[in-house]
């Protein structure tokens, strides 16, 4: 069973792809407008939430702080689920997410403000299974992950411990696989748990981590490590493994085009939460960062960090929503 981008996204994506000229090197769609500076944005803005964003937060931030040198923006990246009490509770105007907010969350801020916390597409991420770049495997099924990861085999498989039981050869065929994942307050690990091993229960043997950067460098100091992470923590020491669905599949690597195709199993749309009005535009610095973000400036940004560029009619779409 094929695990895609949540329902909306992928129809989305779909649409956008045969209209959407896609070149090997990734590159912001030309059609997604350069920044407009405009008066009177100042004062202080919080971000609370997801660590697969952090980075990006903090070079977004960079960025529009030297457009407005007045404004001060704080980023604490500790996990998607602490986004949704930071914006109840008001300690954040920003709620980054690598999952989409869960319907308690939305119901706990809805009962609080009387309507939802708005929703904004930044980036397009595929979340990536690394192994150590000295490992020879060629890829894996869903199903071979699920068998990796979970003690629970809701994709069907069995139970998969050493690198022989993947087809891997040579001295590194007998090793125990060494797991590494996220701990709970990832949203990372929600989607993983969720779209990968078909919401089953983790193994004991998964060495739970506290953010993305510290889940690569563990997968690339030890040859027998495999984990899961935003492709935007990539490094030298590390390979992203192509997928398939299902065994006996192609395998597809995780690239742009197979994200908004929906090829690549485990694509997903990185979020950021905000408090808005309906019928109302958003505060004016709220407002403005998000438009620095889906701007030209913004997505040549996400570029940078590795992750993928939103598609210009998806990009409209979400900066027109701060501004109603």
């Amino acid at each position: 069973m094929t695990l895609p981008l949540p329902t909306t996204a992928a129809l989305t994506l779909n649409f956008i792809l045969g209209a959407h000229a896609l070149a090997e090197v990734v590159t912001v769609d030309p059609a997604i407008p350069s920044y407009a500076k405009t008066s009177g944005v100042t004062g202080n803005l919080n971000s609370i939430g997801s660590d697969t964003l952090n980075n990006l937060m903090t070079l977004w931030a960079e960025g529009f702080k030297a457009q407005y040198p007045n404004v001060n923006i704080q980023i604490e990246g500790k996990g998607s689920s602490t986004a949704p009490p930071a914006l109840i509770e008001g300690t954040a105007q920003l709620g980054p997410m690598s999952r989409e907010m869960k319907n308690t969350e939305i119901d706990a801020f809805e009962k609080k403000y009387g309507y939802k916390p708005t929703e904004i597409k930044v980036a397009v991420d595929s979340l990536a299974i690394f192994v150590h770049k000295d490992n020879p495997i060629k890829g894996l099924s869903m199903t071979q992950v699920d068998s990796i990861f979970s003690s629970t085999f809701k994709a069907g498989g069995k139970d998969l411990t050493k690198w022989s039981d993947v087809g891997v050869t040579g001295t590194l065929a007998s090793r125990a696989m060494s797991l590494y994942g996220r701990n709970s307050a990832s949203g990372t690990y929600g989607y993983f748990k969720e779209h990968a091993i078909a919401k089953g229960d983790f193994k004991a043997t998964v060495k739970e981590q506290p953010g993305s950067s510290s889940v690569v460098q563990g997968i690339g100091s030890d040859v027998a490590g495999v984990g899961y992470s935003g492709i935007g923590y990539k490094t030298s020491e590390v390979r992203a493994l192509p997928l398939s669905a299902r065994d006996g599949d192609k395998f597809i690597e995780a690239t742009y085009e197979n994200c908004l195709s929906g090829d690549y199993p485990v694509a997903r749309f990185l979020f950021v939460y905000i408090n808005k009005k309906p019928g109302a535009p958003a505060d004016k610095l709220v407002q403005e960062f998000i438009k620095f973000i889906e701007s030209k400036d913004g997505q040549q940004v996400v570029v940078k960090d590795g992750y993928f560029p939103l598609p210009a009619a998806i990009d409209q779409e979400e900066v027109a929503k701060v501004a109603k």
